[in-house]
């Protein structure tokens, strides 16, 4: 039960989403969103969207790759099982708005499983409602994003993945016999 490799990356929940795809699977896919909305973490095999209960306080993406199955995390708000494949072994954390904040390269390219997890998601859109009720017209820019930095729980979704196949070949890809 060897951990591989670790990635931590900051990004902002723009339209409170955040998402992990495969590099080359960068196309919307609104009924993972929907799947988001209903359950914090939606995918469709090729992307993961984390749905946050704010969209302007940074939150923390931690993807973990394992050597075996692992069992479900701990301490944590709540969990549920994910599957995402990458084709390129090119895994990219999306911000809707600003692009991307980070990407992870995998030991292998290949399909995953595993779990997606959070933490620190209730306390963080508390502390964004309490915040925004404080806020005049006489704050600045700087002391509006100040004021988000300081939030005291940091909100964090994590991903605890490990390889379980080789990604099978497109449609589109030739085989050779």
């Amino acid at each position: 039960m060897a951990l591989i490799t670790e990635y931590r990356t900051p990004a902002r929940p723009n339209y409170r989403l955040v998402e992990v795809y495969d590099a080359d699977a960068y196309l919307t896919d609104e009924a993972a969103i929907d799947l988001a909305h209903e359950h914090v973490v939606g995918g469709n095999g090729y992307h993961l969207y984390m749905y946050s209960l704010q969209p302007d306080v940074t939150v923390e993406v931690v993807i973990r790759i394992w050597d075996t199955p692992q069992p479900c995390p701990a301490e944590v708000e709540g969990t549920l099982p994910v599957a995402i494949e990458s084709e390129t072994g090119t895994l990219v954390v999306g911000q809707f708005v600003f692009g991307p904040a980070g990407e992870m390269t995998l030991p292998r390219p290949g399909c995953y499983e595993g779990h997606a997890s959070w933490t620190g998601r209730a306390a963080t859109a508390a502390y964004y409602a309490k915040t925004l009720r404080q806020i005049d017209s006489g704050w600045s820019t700087e002391q509006i994003g100040r004021a988000w930095d300081r939030s005291p729980v940091p909100e964090r979704y994590s991903l605890d993945l490990w390889f379980v196949r080789d990604s099978e070949p497109g449609e589109d890809e030739d085989e050779e016999l």
